[in-house]
């Protein structure tokens, strides 16, 4: 298939693009200028220049592609000013769908998050995943990235009903090779193995390897129902944060942290981080965003893509592993 991804130079799009060369695609990659395409290294795919507010752009590129995977979004838990994240996430995506539409490709591949899915809740004393049926609003959307993430989801639902062939996939929490920024979750295990993280929050996360998130979205191409959402996750992954940093421990004989800070005061750190990041201009280390959620344990449910797609479920321990092989050898990690 021609194949056009968009977000090519992140850490899922960098992995779906190595993942559809391998399998004999054609792949365009639309890149921004000054990209950090390190993560695209080895891959063969031809270099689009542009960005997503270009709508005659996207048409051309789309021109010819048979399998659209938009990828892009602006991920970010503070910024001085949220505008330009609502125009990338929510007009680019109204952007890059119509242009595939009009393209004539056969499947338009939507990549939300986990996030626009309802919230886990406790029951017993413990909590229960949730899947793509759990009730959600715009209400719960608790922060300006999930809310745009949410308003372009809707816009990706919105053209399916109209007869776009869109298939929406909802990752949870991919680690593994090719996080070169790092992604938050990356900057947790790359904190571990620099001896950077003292302490941590209450919080779970549905740990899943990047590898079966990028092999999903290929998946969701060949065998997704168009209208559909699928969560790209891992059925035993849904961990707590001491869960996955004793895991880290195991693998690498490096000491987990011990302490675990109170939400209570997280959240007041992160008010005090966010009022310096108005007067500074620079993000806050501990955004009050990511505060807010790990106030919750995000455990979801993924059997829909599992018996639908054939979701691959590579162990969540091999998935930290690899994390922690790949920060290694790209010179990630000061401390042996």
């Amino acid at each position: 298939m021609h194949c056009l991804v968009t977000g090519a130079s992140g850490f899922i799009g960098a992995n779906l693009v190595h993942e559809l060369a391998a399998r004999g695609h054609q792949v365009k990659a639309l890149l921004r200028n000054g990209s950090d395409a390190r993560g695209l290294d080895g891959a063969d795919f031809q270099r689009i220049p542009g960005d997503l507010g270009d709508p005659a752009l996207l048409r051309a590129a789309l021109r010819g592609v048979d399998w659209c995977f938009h990828v892009a979004a602006s991920y970010h838990l503070w910024l001085p000013d949220y505008r330009p994240m609502y125009a990338a996430n929510v007009d680019g995506t109204r952007n890059v769908i119509e242009a595939a539409v009009a393209a004539g490709c056969s499947r338009i591949i939507y990549t939300s998050t986990v996030g626009c899915i309802g919230l886990p809740r406790p029951e017993n004393g413990r909590w229960i995943p949730t899947d793509e049926t759990a009730p959600v609003s715009e209400r719960q959307m608790s922060n300006h990235y999930k809310l745009s993430k949410w308003r372009a989801e809707g816009v990706a639902r919105e053209l399916a009903a109209k007869g776009a062939p869109v298939v929406i996939v909802n990752p949870s929490a991919p680690v593994g090779p090719r996080d070169v920024k790092p992604t938050p979750t990356g900057r947790v295990i790359l904190d571990f193995l620099n001896r950077a993280l003292p302490a941590y929050l209450d919080t779970g996360l549905n740990w899943a390897h990047v590898r079966d998130v990028a092999v999903g979205h290929i998946l969701a191409a060949e065998k997704g129902r168009i209208g559909e959402r699928y969560i790209l996750g891992n059925a035993e992954g849904n961990w707590t944060m001491k869960e996955a940093l004793d895991v880290l421990h195991e693998i690498t004989g490096i000491p987990a942290p011990r302490f675990r800070v109170p939400y209570a005061v997280a959240y007041a750190a992160a008010v005090v981080d966010e009022g310096l990041s108005r007067i500074t201009g620079k993000p806050p280390k501990a955004p009050l965003a990511g505060v807010r959620m790990a106030r919750y344990k995000m455990f979801f449910n993924p059997a829909k893509a599992i018996q639908e797609l054939g979701l691959p479920q590579t162990p969540p321990r091999q998935a930290l592993s690899d994390a922690v092989d790949w920060f290694r050898m790209n010179n990630k990690v000061r401390l042996r």
